[in-house]
């Protein structure tokens, strides 16, 4: 129950708040699964380019590049169907980008971490770079 004195005190979380505890949740359940974080909020430079929310390595040594959404509800689709084609292309670009660092190419895969009502589903290998 919020007392109505303090309503005005009570500001609502703004959607950098939002995101940012979305994707702790998604790290604190891909670690509890073994997978060690390398980047969190990888940039590419310039405009056009791509954001990865978290870049894992797998038990296997796979390299995972995570896309986390969040959604209130599943109405419009939900948080998985959010990732749409233009953002899936944004982050193969960010991805390639991120491996231009690497002697060797890995194993890589690209999962999404969508929270819906409070629940979270792990879709591994949800698209692929093609």
């Amino acid at each position: 129950m919020v007392f109505p004195e303090f309503k005005a005190i009570i500001k609502p979380a703004t959607t950098k708040q939002q995101g940012d505890r979305a994707e702790d949740e998604a790290l604190k359940l891909m670690r509890q699964a073994g997978l060690r974080l390398l980047e969190r909020n990888y940039r590419t430079p310039g405009r056009g380019g791509g954001e990865i929310d978290l870049i894992m390595r797998d038990t296997d040594g796979t390299l995972v590049f995570v896309e986390v959404r969040q959604r209130r509800d599943a109405r419009h689709g939900g948080a998985l169907a959010s990732v749409s084609a233009v953002k899936q292309r944004r982050l193969v670009f960010a991805a390639r980008h991120y491996l231009l660092r690497w002697p060797e190419l890995p194993p890589c895969r690209f999962d999404v971490v969508a929270l819906e009502s409070g629940e979270a589903s792990w879709y591994k290998g949800a698209f692929d770079a093609t």
